[in-house]
């Protein structure tokens, strides 16, 4: 296969249209049907979806993991919590990573941190003194925002989905962030089935990819989980002629990681580096709601493999329109291609 360019991948993104603030309600955001080009908001779901079909969403809750405090020679710091490594390790970066190295010792609040490891390509490896580590990160850190967002929350919640319910996730499954409790009971209501599955999104989810082409990009890997019912909603849905539809590419990576060659899901968890990329055979997801994301991004690369060519169009047609992009922007419903 022809390798291709990263930059078959881009766009041109104005600064105008990066959403800064996050409307309320969270479903007056405007949703966009990518297969007729029409106009809604993400209140009308419901209503584009049709009894027996399942909506799968990432449960994933965003961990306060950005920590303000100082270094024991009296210097300020920030760290960002990435993950854990086990035995109180976490794998963090630093800022400002000058004179950090091994032995550095730092104190955010009530916790205690020690370098240990690092810094390796920009991050380090901290060890917490904590015996409760995330009671402590929960009291003493506040959420990471993306950093292309410059607007004021009022309320970090506003970055949690409402159905989240396990902490992991260095940032939000963000096509998840338009639901509220009245949408949920739409779905019920309409005879939609609702599944969920944990993956545990990292910060390299949303940066663009730095190779010429998407073939060199080494994909990062991140941790899912994907239930027994969730595998068993899966499976009857597909007996019932009804349409699995992820709520975000993370819920696109899970469910295609989980699946078998003959388009069941099997329970399981583990770590997943799916680059999901044109030509790629979908075996799960039928539809996808997602965000419009960052140019020359996986994310990117993962919607033009699900919705062919037609990305630009969509793309295109939202730039024009006045749709909001990224994190806190607006949303678009689009049916798999082939």
């Amino acid at each position: 296969m022809t390798p291709r360019a990263t930059s078959d991948f881009g766009y041109d993104l104005p600064e105008q249209a990066i959403a800064q603030a996050a409307v309320e309600p969270r479903d007056s955001s405007r949703l966009l049907d990518a297969d007729s080009l029409t106009d809604h908001r993400f209140s009308d779901l419901p209503g584009l979806l049709a009894p027996g079909d399942l909506v799968v969403v990432n449960r994933t809750r965003v961990r306060r993991a950005r920590l303000l405090g100082r270094k024991d020679t009296g210097g300020r710091v920030e760290a960002l919590l990435l993950s854990p490594l086990g035995d109180g390790r976490w794998e963090a970066l630093v800022r400002p990573a000058r004179r950090i190295r091994p032995g550095c010792r730092m104190r955010f609040g009530a916790i205690g941190a020690e370098v240990v490891e690092g810094p390796t390509g920009g991050r380090v490896v901290l060890r917490l003194d904590a015996a409760d580590a995330e009671a402590a990160i929960a009291a003493a850190g506040t959420v990471p925002l993306p950093p292309y967002f410059k607007g004021e929350l009022a309320d970090d919640d506003r970055y949690q989905t409402v159905y989240a319910d396990r902490i992991g996730s260095a940032a939000a499954p963000t096509a998840g962030l338009h639901f509220t409790r009245g949408v949920l009971d739409g779905l019920a209501g309409r005879g939609v089935r609702i599944a969920s599955v944990d993956l545990e999104i990292g910060l390299d989810t949303f940066r663009p990819i730095a190779t010429a082409t998407i073939e060199e990009h080494a994909m990062h890997t991140e941790r899912y989980r994907v239930g027994e019912e969730t595998a068993a909603a899966v499976s009857a849905t597909r007996s019932g002629g009804g349409e699995v539809v992820a709520i975000g590419t993370t819920v696109v990576r899970a469910l295609e990681s989980a699946a078998r060659l003959s388009g069941e899901v099997a329970a399981c968890e583990g770590a997943t580096d799916l680059f999901i990329t044109p030509g790629r055979r979908f075996r799960v997801v039928d539809r996808l709601v997602t965000n419009f994301h960052v140019p020359g991004s996986t994310l990117v690369v993962l919607v033009a493999a699900f919705m062919g060519d037609r990305w630009r169009e969509a793309y295109a047609a939202a730039l024009s329109r006045g749709y909001r992009f990224l994190s806190f922007g607006d949303a678009m419903i689009v049916r798999r291609s082939g």
